[in-house]
This record gives C-alpha cells, structure tokens and sequence, in this order.
C-alpha cells in the first residue's frame, strides 16, 4: 500500500446551533493572535500605574508609615485581609517595597522581563489596594484588572526590551499566540463587565432617568475638573442630551463589543468617549482605564494575524 489511510472524520451530531456557540466560545477564547495590540495596552497600563502610583507617593507615610492614618489593624475594611505593605512597619520597608511596585511599573511600560513584570506589578498594586481600601478609587480597581490580563499573555514578545535582547540574541520573531488571545479576551469581559456593572448602578437612580445626573456630576466642585454648571444652567436640553448620551454609549458600548459589525466602531469612539466622560466625572485616571480597554478590539488590521 503506497499510502497510509486517512483518519476517519467523527460526526458532529450537536444541534447546530449549539456546535455554532461552541465553535465561537474557541475561537474567542484560544484563537492564536496578534500580541501586537496586548503590547499596546502593556505599554499604557504601565504608564497609567505610574502616574497612580505618584498620586500615592506623596503621602505615602502619612497614610501608611508607622503612626500614619491608617494603621494596619484598621485598613477600613470589616474583615482581615492580607497585605505585603501591611508588614512594612517601619519607614524605609515602606519605602523599599512602594519601591519595588514603581520599578515593576517601569519595567511594565517598557518590556523588561514582563512575564515576571506584569505578575509582580499586579500583586504589588493588589498589596498596596489592600493595604487601604478607603483611598482606592476606580480608576485604581480597573488598574489592577488590566495588569492581571497582562499576567496571562505574552505582552512583551513585541514592542519591548524582551523583543530587543531577544532579537540581539538571534530569537525568532513572535508569531501569533492563543495566549494573547485568552488575555485579550479578558480585556474585552472585563470591559464589558466593568460597564454593564456601572450601567445597571446608574439606573437604579432617578437622575439618569430623569436627565439630570450629568449636572450632579459637574456639581461637585471637591473633584471635577471643568465647571459645566454654567452650560447646563443655561439650557436643560443640553444637561438631558449629556446625561442620555451617556447612558445611551454605555448601552452600545455594552452591546456592540460582542458582534463583528460594530466592535472596531464602539471600541474607537470609546477611546474618546471615556476620557470625556472620566473628566466630567471628576475621574480622568479612570476614563484613561476604561479607554485602555478599548485599544485592542479598536485595533486595525486582522487580529488573528500578524506580520512582522
């Protein structure tokens, strides 16, 4: 016999729209991908934790230092957690280890040893969350989300000081990976997740119903950062089309992730509309949070693909 027999096909008896949901949920989840657009938002969640991490640096012992407002024993939190800051007793352990978490942001941002980066940023920062509570706001909780996405995949195989070295050593060129898929998928959960959470808060309330939650929000003169009061003073319809707008893009950007046609569209304009928002709110760390989880799914070009 000159060949050898083909393996026999095995019938597919799932009904077929049950194989087509299965067929889906694999290609989502372990679909090799361009590691292109993870090292994009590895790049800017390195970026965003430092400027974070310099909003705690200031009153960095005077939050958590020996005598600081916060001890360990009252972290603001009704049940014992664990944290690697809670053991820093003394000044320069303190130090040492915030340290330790802004040299892991830098090595995030720039791609050095970022399989151990990325892993070491998102249990430092976790660390330092726990350590008090009271001060994390969202644009920290969506920080420590990304950084554990970028703990999955291979974020610094381009576009990096791993992708240099390795390339000065003669390594092969990263191809595309099913581990930069399941990452990337995270990203996209989370993000929707993230939304739909905040969508279903704000709806509970009488003022994104009735048009006037954006003039709450740009009442609140301890955080926000432009004062609108005027403009929406000036024209209610405008104070309603704002609050709406908002809770129409949140809706969209909800929905419109998980389908071919519109993905690309609401992932971009969620790179604009996030920020705006974020200000408006008195969070632009936040917005810049939110924003990062649209680059991926706003990337161009074939996601499955990539060429060097």
């Amino acid at each position: 016999m000159s060949g050898s027999p083909s393996s026999p096909r095995v019938a597919d008896h799932r009904p077929a729209g049950l194989a087509a949901l299965g067929d889906a949920w694999l290609a989502f989840w372990f679909t090799a991908a361009d590691p292109r657009p993870l090292a994009a938002v590895r790049m800017l969640t390195g970026l965003l934790g430092l400027a974070l991490a310099a909003s705690y640096a200031a009153d960095l012992e005077t939050w958590f230092g020996p005598g600081g407002m916060i001890p360990p024993s009252d972290s603001g939190r009704t049940t014992p957690t664990v944290s690697l800051f809670a053991v820093a007793s003394s000044s320069l352990a303190l130090k040492t280890l915030f340290g330790a978490l802004v040299a892991a942001f830098v090595a995030v941002t720039f791609g050095l040893a970022s399989r151990l980066a990325c892993p070491v940023a998102a249990v430092l920062w976790a660390a330092l969350l726990n350590r008090g509570p009271v001060l994390a706001g969202p644009a920290d909780d969506c920080l420590a989300v990304l950084l554990w996405c970028l703990a999955v995949g291979p974020s610094g195989v381009v576009w990096s000081l791993d992708r240099w070295i390795g390339g000065r050593r003669g390594a092969p060129p990263p191809a595309p990976s099913p581990w930069a898929r399941v990452a990337l998928g995270l990203v996209r959960v989370h993000a929707v997740a993230i939304t739909a959470g905040m969508l279903l808060a704000q709806l509970k309330g009488d003022v994104w119903w009735d048009g006037t939650a954006a003039w709450w929000l740009a009442a609140r003169s301890q955080s926000r950062l432009v004062d609108l009061t005027g403009v929406f003073r000036g024209s209610e319809y405008l104070m309603n089309l704002v609050t709406h707008a908002i809770v129409g893009f949140e809706i969209l950007f909800a929905g419109g992730l998980w389908f071919d046609a519109t993905r690309r569209l609401v992932a971009r304009a969620g790179i604009v509309a996030w920020p705006l928002i974020g200000v408006l709110a008195g969070e632009p760390f936040w917005g810049l949070a939110m924003a990062i989880f649209c680059v991926p799914d706003g990337w161009g070009g074939d996601p499955s693909g990539y060429h060097r």
